[in-house]
């Protein structure tokens, strides 16, 4: 049996809590200069590197024995079940908003048509909440659009790809990276039809260089790996805004990355800080696919009713709280048992 990365479990947790706190913080501070958590959104580049590191780690040695649709089923199932919740988790959440204007000249059945527009991934041409989000109902399905396609380019190319061929496309999609980072002053873009366009630019650099992390076996080994793994990722995300600041974030994704995703596959774990590791790695995707239909009704009462600080603050910690709960039940009441089931039903083949 493989040996396990847990660490990289953990970490995917710290920044999917991360990214949480960003969105609670975004709604009362949506000028990014402003916002506590200036850079809160690297998070998804983070992941996808993160990914292209799990995926070369669990899929590299097995294509002897799997196929390219075998592939692609087991990612569907790992994957898809919570596409699934987390668009009809927003497309409920939107029918019941009562901050959302936007509400009363929307049709049930142009919701509908939404929500199973939605389930497939694909962007939705209908924008019902007027953001020009692709995927208005359920805003992350834009990162996992995104990272259904580097599954793809893995399974056709990428996993016949040499270690020179792939160092050519990660210094390329590096390069390319750097410069819209740099044009556009900051990667906080690609969940809009305005900008869609730089959605694959932000994925292919990370993802693939996760993948060469991997291939090239280029560990670091720390003490407290964990920790101060997790407190690098802080501090980076925390950090002022600066002059060149999309340099800084093409930084972080290029440099500051990988190396802590070295540092952590390289690191070892146990006790209780191994079972924090465990919990937050299990609950690291439902609560980034299931919180922010809630966000949308958060920040339109923010934006609608504008409360005082000492209103918003219990109710953005209620609602941490909320989406902890939400996403260990998703886990646990739906997630698992579902996919254990598609296991059985579809995988028992693979």
């Amino acid at each position: 049996m493989k040996p396990h990365f847990p660490i990289l479990d953990g970490l995917r947790g710290t920044a999917a809590i991360l990214v949480v706190i960003f969105h609670l913080f975004e709604a009362y501070f949506p000028v990014m200069s402003n916002h506590p958590m200036h850079h809160g959104y690297l998070a998804v580049d983070f992941f996808y590197l993160l990914s292209g590191f799990v995926v070369g780690y669990a899929y590299d040695d097995r294509w002897g024995q799997m196929t390219t649709w075998q592939y692609f089923k087991i990612r569907l199932v790992r994957l898809h079940p919570l596409v699934i919740l987390g668009v009809l988790i927003g497309a409920i959440s939107f029918w019941f908003d009562p901050y959302t204007p936007g509400v009363a000249q929307v049709s049930l059945l142009k919701l509908i048509a939404v929500t199973l527009i939605g389930f497939t991934l694909l962007p939705s041409p209908m924008d019902i909440r007027g953001w020009g989000e692709t995927h208005p109902v359920d805003g992350p399905c834009w990162s996992l659009l995104q990272e259904y396609i580097a599954n793809i380019i893995y399974a056709f190319w990428g996993r016949k790809m040499s270690r020179s061929v792939l160092w050519i496309v990660v210094i390329i999609s590096g390069i390319v990276l750097t410069i819209v980072a740099a044009q556009h002053g900051d990667v906080a873009t690609g969940w809009g039809f305005a900008n869609f366009w730089i959605a694959p630019v932000r994925m292919m650099f990370p993802f693939f260089a996760g993948l060469l992390l991997f291939r090239t076996g280029k560990l670091i080994r720390i003490p407290m790996a964990y920790t101060v793994c997790s407190l690098i990722l802080i501090l980076l995300f925390f950090l002022p805004t600066f002059k060149y600041n999309g340099l800084y974030e093409a930084a972080c994704i290029i440099i500051g990355f990988p190396i802590i995703v070295a540092a952590g596959a390289g690191g070892t774990i146990s006790g209780r800080w191994a079972k924090l590791c465990k919990f937050s790695g299990a609950i690291s995707y439902p609560i980034y696919i299931t919180h922010y239909p809630f966000i949308y009704i958060y920040t339109m009462w923010i934006a609608t009713k504008k409360p005082a600080p000492e209103q918003v603050v219990p109710v953005a910690i209620g609602l941490f709280i909320f989406f902890m709960l939400l996403a260990y039940a998703s886990l646990k009441l739906y997630d698992e048992p579902v996919r254990a089931w598609l296991k059985k039903k579809v995988l028992k083949r693979a």
